[in-house]
């Protein structure tokens, strides 16, 4: 069951949540995805009225705005949610936590696709801004407060206003062990870098 699948997601992410009933009943970003949900479904029947107008009640009753023509994948988690806005073309991988003030908007007026696509495991700090039709790849990290209008490659993490990558997936982080120079490299096994260390381990072993 989806509604109980979100329900545990965001126990899982936020450890004020002491039981189940906690999130059903008191957390607003959980409602939110409800009223979606079901907007959405009547969006995808061409309902468009009635869709939006069970969107803006969700809107009116948790103060999230998320347009019924969105796509948005499992355990969505939106962390206290005051002022999120998701455009019409967003799209929304699973596993994606993003807290408030965070706007998934367009940057032009034309019809189509506008809005930004968030891969999987996708973190968005809060207030973050990430416009116009970009992709965040995989297990990337928007920290809070970020303006983002460019894409973002997966497992990256970006700051700033414009953003800029805190760190890249290809990082080599280095510890000299000694003056002989005999460096010892710890390379992310899950930022895609294997060829890099392949490499590294040739040459320096």
């Amino acid at each position: 069951m989806k509604w109980l699948e979100t329900a545990r997601a965001y126990k899982k992410h936020d450890p004020a949540v002491r039981t189940i009933a906690e999130v059903l009943f008191l957390y607003p970003g959980y409602h939110a995805m409800g009223y979606y949900r079901i907007a959405h479904r009547l969006y995808k029947y061409h309902c468009f009225f009635l869709a939006r107008l069970i969107s803006q009640m969700g809107r009116f009753m948790t103060q999230i705005e998320i347009h019924p023509g969105a796509q948005i994948g499992r355990r969505f988690v939106i962390d206290h949610g005051n002022g999120v806005v998701i455009g019409e073309t967003s799209i929304i991988g699973d596993d994606c936590p993003i807290h408030h003030g965070v706007t998934l908007g367009g940057k032009t007026r034309q019809k189509g696709k506008r809005h930004p696509t968030l891969g999987n495991r996708v973190h968005v700090g809060a207030v973050a801004q990430i416009i116009g039709d970009i992709t965040i790849g995989d297990n990337a990290v928007v920290g809070a407060g970020s303006v983002v209008t460019h894409d973002v490659a997966p497992g990256d993490i970006v700051a700033g206003v414009p953003r800029r990558t805190i760190r890249s997936r290809c990082s080599i982080v280095v510890k000299y062990k000694s003056l002989a120079f005999r460096p010892n490299f710890f390379v992310r096994r899950n930022l895609f870098c294997k060829g890099t260390q392949r490499l590294l381990s040739l040459i320096l072993y």
